[in-house]
């Protein structure tokens, strides 16, 4: 049996082309995108129309890019009047005047460099947060950004067609006013211990999404790394109307590093290594060529205003999550 969409979803895969055109070009302002996206049609659920924005991104020419990207006022400036840029730019609103000046800085410096405003899925981050990736994004090469542009862009385009496709209640909930001002904003923290060694697990990578019911499409919101203690401290906010969250581990990488780095280890000092007792001990990594669990997707639902810090206990061989403090 054939899924049936959402009230949503309903209206946009039989509204008049003109109309649903007009929608799309609010959710992303290049033409080329919005023509993808519409031949598309019927499309069965959210993912499915989501899949279909991620293809048409990837297909954008420079040109394309540069139209969408007009679509989207500078950080710290949303459109007068714009629900839309104010909400995915809330983490602005409350931002010093010298976090404020900087930022505007900031934003003509690299708008100078690279010809178009520094674009970033503003949705869930702090005013700090925007300021530090500018920082970082400024030193790039014109064609790593531009790549970075689409991702952030994709992103962008994910969390807003969602909001359209939601069912009626759903998107008036959404948009509240009241909404908007009142609700705390939800936050997610992890950190990785490895069991297998006794010690924090650095460099692993941790992606963030988040959906807005369960039959809503998961959101990409950003991506980290662990730090030396093993914690990821600098994931975003999630966007109001959040119910669950998927926090997803990057171990392969991990594993095999962790691989070479036994296979250097020296034995004690004017001691040799017993082969054979070395092997035994290190046996989950020598069984396989790759790591057993190449990733860990982790999912969990979440209240508004609360935090929700969730570690991850790892070996080679096993692995188990619950919600710490």
């Amino acid at each position: 049996m054939s899924p049936i969409p959402a009230p949503g979803l309903a209206r946009l895969n039989t509204a008049a082309d003109s109309d649903v055109v007009a929608e799309l070009h609010e959710v992303c302002a290049s033409s080329a995108w919005g023509r993808r996206v519409l031949a598309g049609r019927p499309y069965a659920d959210a993912e499915a129309i989501c899949g279909a924005s991620d293809a048409a991104m990837a297909e954008l020419t420079a040109d394309d890019l540069a139209e969408a990207m007009a679509g989207h006022p500078p950080i710290g400036r949303p459109k007068p009047g714009d629900p839309t840029s104010a909400r995915e730019q809330r983490g602005m609103a409350g931002a010093s005047e010298e976090l404020r000046a900087e930022m505007l800085e900031l934003n003509l410096d690299y708008q100078e460099k690279f010809g178009h405003v520094f674009l970033i899925c503003a949705t869930g981050r702090t005013g700090e947060q925007m300021r530090d990736a500018v920082r970082e994004r400024i030193g790039h090469s014109p064609e790593q950004e531009r790549e970075i542009v689409r991702a952030e862009l994709g992103k962008i385009n994910r969390i807003r067609l969602a909001r359209l496709v939601s069912p009626p209640e759903e998107e008036t909930r959404m948009s509240t006013g009241t909404s908007a001002a009142a609700t705390p904003h939800t936050s997610v923290s992890t950190h990785i211990l490895d069991t297998s060694i006794g010690r924090p697990a650095q460099g692993v990578a941790v992606s963030l999404s988040a959906r807005a019911g369960s039959g809503a499409a998961w959101a990409a919101l950003g991506k980290s790394a662990t730090d030396a203690d093993g914690r990821c401290k600098d994931l975003p906010a999630l966007p109001e109307g959040t119910t669950h969250v998927r926090l997803d581990f990057g171990t392969e990488d991990y594993f095999l590093g962790q691989g070479q780095v036994r296979a250097q280890r020296p034995g004690p000092a004017g001691a040799a290594v017993d082969p054979q007792a070395d092997a035994q001990q290190d046996a989950p990594a020598n069984r396989d060529s790759g790591a057993f669990f190449p990733e860990v997707a982790i999912t969990f639902a979440v209240d508004p205003g609360e935090h929700y810090h969730v570690p991850l206990l790892l070996n080679p061989f096993g692995y188990s999550v619950y919600r710490g403090s």
